[in-house]
């Protein structure tokens, strides 16, 4: 019986050719309608589902993706893992643009999102997911093996603190950030994180450093179309990764 493996794609990293004899199929559930279909076909052995975080055509902001029902859908599918990519902003000078950051801890700077599926507990049973470690050891040694074996540029660890969103960061917060330990930004990855522990699915996620935020004064601050220059220009790296990956979770 082949493995199931989920794919959540982020901005412009949701390629769906990297799949073989791909359909696309909905999973009803019960939080309502997630971002975009699931393209569901084979990487070697292994049967995967694409889910595009802010829908194919960017349409969904980060604000608003409904996390819980993308986890939910590709629960259901069946998926046994769930990788995740998402376009950073660097708030380490040594974290250049294009490198690959396999993170390992987060900071939730979110403020309105739902993050949890328990939105009440039964009498007797509280729930309280333990995240010491958020992301999964065994995927992010296998994402560490694959950029090694691409010889991609990659840090193999890194906080991400996530933001609210759409809007990017002031100077003052992007320092602060930086003073809280945090190495990359972005706005979705603590929710994810956060859900797929409670769903009891393991989780990993590359990040992929497209801008420097704001806190480099001698640096224009970050834009949209700066961002997806730099990812337009690297995604292929990410989808290699993935690929090797996959082939070797099999």
């Amino acid at each position: 019986m082949s493995v199931k493996i989920g794919i959540i794609g982020g901005s412009g990293l949701d390629n769906p050719d990297i799949l073989v004899d791909a359909i696309d199929l909905k999973v009803d559930t019960i939080y309502g309608a997630h971002s975009s279909c699931l393209r569901v076909g084979k990487i070697g052995q292994a049967e995967v589902a694409l889910l595009a975080r802010h829908d194919h055509d960017h349409t969904i902001p980060p604000s608003q993706v409904n996390y819980r029902a993308n986890v939910s859908a590709l629960k259901d599918w069946g998926a046994q893992y769930i990788l995740a990519t998402t376009a950073v902003g660097s708030l380490r000078a040594q974290i250049g643009r294009g490198d690959l950051v396999i993170l390992d801890q987060f900071i939730d700077f979110t403020r309105k999102r739902t993050n949890t599926f328990f939105e009440k507990f039964e009498s007797g049973h509280p729930e309280h997911a333990s995240l010491a470690d958020p992301f999964d050891s065994d995927l992010r040694r296998r994402l560490i093996a694959g950029c090694e074996e691409l010889n991609l540029k990659f840090h193999p660890v890194g906080t991400v603190i996530t933001i609210e969103g759409p809007r990017f960061s002031t100077r003052a917060e992007s320092k602060m950030f930086r003073a809280w330990g945090a190495d990359v930004i972005n706005m979705t990855i603590a929710t994810e994180a956060a859900l797929t522990k409670e769903a009891g699915v393991p989780y990993a996620a590359v990040a992929m450093s497209t801008d420097y935020d704001c806190w480099k004064e001698d640096e224009p601050p970050v834009t949209w179309e700066a961002v997806y220059e730099i990812f337009r220009q690297n995604a292929d790296n990410v989808t290699k990764l993935l690929v090797a990956t996959i082939k070797n979770i099999q």
